[in-house]
């Protein structure tokens, strides 16, 4: 039977005899599959060496980096809870909060990104483009090419893709534009970086204008335009 030792001083669980579920669970991987999985490697895995000469200055760098990494936690808590602090504080939370999926850990990441001074962006678009979001268009003679933003901060788009792929689980018209697109052939990728650029759109006007987004609100201005996506949406639900 496998047991799960922990050292004391430094925190360093090892195992001898056998690993039971339980400790997985502890640690937040509860897929049994995948520990049932992960226990069968453990059992059949090799030692790379028996050589003392590798092995322990390797043990004494594990116990030298395992309090550094507790400190680093610690510190990423404090972070967090001074994150949090803050953008319960905001007067422009209102309109974060009000975004599908956005949620707790995306919604003050999305408010940073917008700020709070109104004058920075003069338009969607410069957001798009600032962000990486808005793809690059080149020519030379009669040829022309499209390609990915690589000059852009990339912490940023990456919210704002982040975003875009969890709005879909929470958002009537983007499920319907991402099923919409996928139709078509489109890569998920390509699909939801796509979205981001709309929800840009979305996103700039209500910070602007500080209004919370409304999806109803959003859904009658789409039916109001005769936007083939609200068809494609009811199509796909019959």
């Amino acid at each position: 039977m496998f047991t799960i030792r922990e050292n004391s001083t430094f925190g360093i669980y090892y195992f001898s005899g056998g690993l039971p579920l339980d400790f997985f669970n502890q640690h937040n991987s509860r897929y049994p599959l995948v520990n049932e999985k992960r226990i069968k490697e453990i059992k059949d895995a090799e030692i790379l060496t028996e050589d003392m000469a590798v092995i322990t200055p390797n043990l004494l760098l594990i116990e030298c980096l395992i309090p550094q990494l507790k400190q680093l936690m610690l510190a990423i808590t404090r972070f967090d809870d001074e994150i949090k602090t803050l953008y319960k504080q905001h007067t422009d939370r209102a309109i974060f909060d009000s975004l599908p999926g956005a949620g707790p850990q995306l919604a003050p990441r999305l408010l940073a990104a917008m700020g709070s001074n109104r004058d920075r962006y003069k338009c969607a678009a410069d957001i798009q483009k600032y962000a990486g979001i808005a793809p690059v268009t080149e020519r030379s003679g009669k040829k022309e090419w499209i390609h990915w933003r690589y000059s852009c901060t990339k912490f940023l788009r990456q919210t704002f893709v982040e975003w875009a792929g969890l709005s879909v689980r929470y958002s009537f018209w983007a499920k319907a534009y991402y099923r919409q697109q996928e139709a078509k052939g489109k890569p998920h990728n390509t699909i939801i970086r796509s979205l981001a650029f709309k929800w840009i759109r979305i996103l700039f006007r209500c910070w602007k204008t500080h209004t919370p987004y409304d999806e109803s609100t959003y859904l009658t201005a789409l039916k109001s335009k005769g936007s083939p996506l609200l068809k494609f949406a009811v199509e796909s639900e019959l």
